[in-house]
């Protein structure tokens, strides 16, 4: 046999070492990594298209691994994970809301080594982020975003009905839109099966008025005096303030409503309002002003038992299936490297904000003081389950849209009894299953 010195082998895999160092590029092994992420499709499209055009190509050259960016609409990403879990092959990386990696925690590669070192870097991580990702053995997903949910809401027509500051408890947001809506201008609200819009209005709603899914051992409390005062005042509320189409609406249909001009106010993260600057002569007022200069946030109203957040939070799985686990691990390191998380960051204009205190601190607030309530949205907002842990039995309850179908259903025409007798019902079976 011919020996095969380092200087041949060098000269065959074509420039050599020379070559490597020259491109800037890491070498690819014969066996090349190829990581396949599946995320929601973003409703800042700059920031999806930062990703596939600028972002994963120097990922790919500093990793020297593949990287396949799949998007699909967030209500697609469960039935995606289970359906992957169930044939043990699919995305390595998927994208989870909230709770959900508690559903899927048997079937994800513990990322402590990553997450740990993220948070420990970056300020650490909100209580948010960290109760959402652990089950308190180990981490079951590494923390992306939190997307603040507050009300989008037209500035001058609610000075029109008397309102020169957005409403601070819910019965003046009910006075005010029954106001609005006598205009032809109603509030705009999902109570569908959809998996932003709609849980981050019911939760808070229930949380406060005193209610609660289970108390702080975990017991379930639903069925209260709390939770049947927020469901006939939701009721009420709902006929005389509200497009009553809401109930079908996904997590878009409130956007093209508001951006349109049918709706005065709708809980949304800050996609709205983004759109607005994006596109600013096309989106006008009916006095053909840009819209972006009518457009205010709040949170919440307040109500009996105090003022609630819930915001969506996002978060990425390694699946355990999967055949490229450490290169899944080295890309999420990479990504969330504060010179490439920032400039995703950037693109969002404070759509997403980051899981990490560190990211408050950021110029980029200082800059639209439109922008300003979503700063602290990681820091504030609560958790499913709550004043229990976020845990997998209250991933079910959310997933189910429990919570949110007590509402629509007295919506609907259901009394508040039947609603909340169910909904305690539901909570109840998956309470009591071992």
């Amino acid at each position: 046999m011919a020996r095969f010195t380092r200087r041949k082998f060098l000269q065959a895999s074509g420039a050599g070492l020379a070559g490597v160092l020259a491109s800037h590029q890491a070498p690819v092994f014969a066996q090349q990594s190829t990581v396949h992420w599946i995320k929601w499709n973003d409703f800042v499209p700059a920031s999806d298209e930062l990703l596939r055009k600028s972002m994963l190509p120097e990922a790919m050259k500093a990793l020297g691994i593949k990287v396949n960016l799949e998007t699909v609409n967030g209500n697609d990403l469960q039935p995606r994970v289970t359906s992957a879990i169930q044939s043990g092959s699919g995305p390595d990386v998927f994208m989870l809301f909230n709770n959900h990696p508690h559903i899927y925690g048997a079937s994800a590669v513990d990322v402590s080594d990553v997450a740990d070192a993220i948070g420990k870097a970056q300020g650490g991580y909100y209580n948010l982020a960290k109760a959402n990702t652990s089950d308190g053995k180990k981490t079951l997903s590494v923390p992306w975003a939190v997307i603040g949910a507050m009300i989008a809401y037209r500035k001058s027509w609610f000075e029109e009905v008397g309102f020169s500051k957005f409403p601070e408890t819910w019965e003046q947001y009910h006075d005010a839109g029954k106001k609005l809506k006598a205009k032809g201008r109603p509030i705009g609200q999902t109570l569908g099966h959809t998996f932003g819009d709609a849980p981050t209005f019911s939760y808070p709603l229930l949380w406060s008025f005193g209610g609660r899914e289970v108390d702080e051992k975990g017991k379930v409390a639903l069925d209260s005096k709390e939770t049947m005062e927020s469901v006939k005042f939701m009721q009420a509320f709902w006929k005389d303030a509200h497009d009553e189409g809401g109930l079908a609406w996904d997590d878009t249909n409130n956007n093209r409503a508001f951006l349109s001009g049918t709706i005065a106010a709708t809980l949304n993260g800050a996609s709205i309002y983004i759109e607005t600057l994006r596109k600013p002569d096309q989106y006008k007022t009916e006095k053909n002003t840009p819209m972006k200069d009518d457009i205010r946030h709040s949170p919440l109203p307040r109500g009996p038992k105090g003022q609630f957040g819930f915001h969506l939070f996002q978060s990425h799985m390694v699946m355990s299936y999967s055949k490229n686990q450490k290169a899944a691990k080295e890309f999420l390191k990479w990504i969330h490297d504060p010179k490439n998380y920032e400039r995703w960051f950037v693109s969002q204009k404070g759509y997403s904000t980051p899981p990490a205190a560190q990211w408050e601190k950021h110029k980029m607030w200082d800059e639209d003081p439109v922008m300003a309530p979503f700063k602290v949205a990681g820091r504030l907002g609560l958790t499913p389950g709550y004043a229990g842990p976020p845990n997998r039995k209250a991933a079910e309850v959310l997933t189910k849209y429990i919570i949110t179908d007590m509402y629509a259903k007295a919506a609907q025409g259901s009394s508040p009894e039947e609603a909340v007798k169910w909904a305690a019902g539901e909570v109840g079976k998956i309470y009591s299953a071992t």
